[in-house]
């Protein structure tokens, strides 16, 4: 069996994870899905052609496995990331409209839980695991940025349209404010976008589970709302070269500054 993610390895502090760019399902998982689960609706399409190349010596984890399978950013022992609020699963059962993904009787169980995680989600995670201490090891600091998607319109997950750029890091607890309000400064400068920090979307588990300031290792969640670089929010969730080019030039400048003041805190822990 291949590895379910791919790493490549850079020399910049900061490190990009795509935990939901994936398409890969065994076709043991697959014959349990049903019409609707197919359409594998809710992968963060194309975030990981979106960031190509824009910070070139960045390090990039990516898991090849769809969520559906198992998603790679939520908590492990099944704990609610929005206690309380509308959200999908370890392994989820509908999509993110509220609609079953399964065929009757195919749910997934605890034994499928327990395969997965051991088969899929713990080695995603040893592999970010390494590359962060290895990034930290060469810098003192380490940056994990998470690179998400979602569509803009969600009734079923919250209110209304959601911004463009939905930055979160658990209410300031996951990464240096200096780190936070370079993103969020360049997200509300940008012409024609929408942000926010810490609204519906505060980090997911990645996020939060790496995160830690006081020992050098911060962590911030980017979702983007689709429409900024997909040509429709629908199958067959085409990329949009215009749109995603336009949206490149900010997300260059965030992934950059974010580099600088990485920089500026290993010389300020020295």
């Amino acid at each position: 069996m291949t590895a379910p993610f791919t790493v490549t390895r850079g020399t910049s502090p900061v490190i990009l994870a795509f935990p939901h760019t994936g398409t890969e399902v065994p076709p043991a998982i697959w014959d349990r899905l049903n019409d609707n689960g197919k359409l594998l609706a809710d992968t963060d399409w194309h975030i990981h052609e979106l960031y190509a190349g824009l910070l070139p010596d960045a390090t990039t984890v990516r898991a090849s496995f769809h969520r559906y399978v198992i998603d790679a950013n939520r908590d492990p022992s099944g704990t609610s990331l929005y206690p309380g609020q509308n959200t999908t699963g370890l392994i989820p059962e509908t999509d993110f409209d509220g609609k079953p993904i399964w065929k009757d009787g195919e749910q997934p169980t605890e034994a499928d839980i327990a395969e997965r995680l051991g088969g899929f989600h713990a080695p995603y995670h040893a592999a970010l695991a390494v590359e962060i201490e290895r990034v930290k090891a060469l810098h003192g600091v380490a940056v994990l940025y998470d690179c998400h998607s979602i569509r803009s319109l969600i009734p079923f997950l919250f209110e209304g349209r959601l911004p463009d750029f939905n930055i979160g890091t658990d209410m300031g607890r996951t990464c240096d404010p200096a780190i936070e309000a370079a993103v969020a400064d360049i997200a509300a400068e940008a012409d024609g976008y929408t942000s926010i920090v810490n609204g519906r979307f505060k980090g997911g588990w990645t996020t939060r589970h790496y995160g830690k300031p006081d020992k050098h290792v911060h962590a911030i969640q980017m979702e983007l709302a689709q429409i900024s670089h997909l040509s429709t929010e629908a199958p067959p969730f085409a990329y949009d070269e215009a749109k995603a080019g336009r949206l490149r030039e900010y997300l260059k400048a965030i992934l950059e500054r974010i580099e600088k003041v990485a920089f500026q805190l290993k010389q300020k822990g020295e």
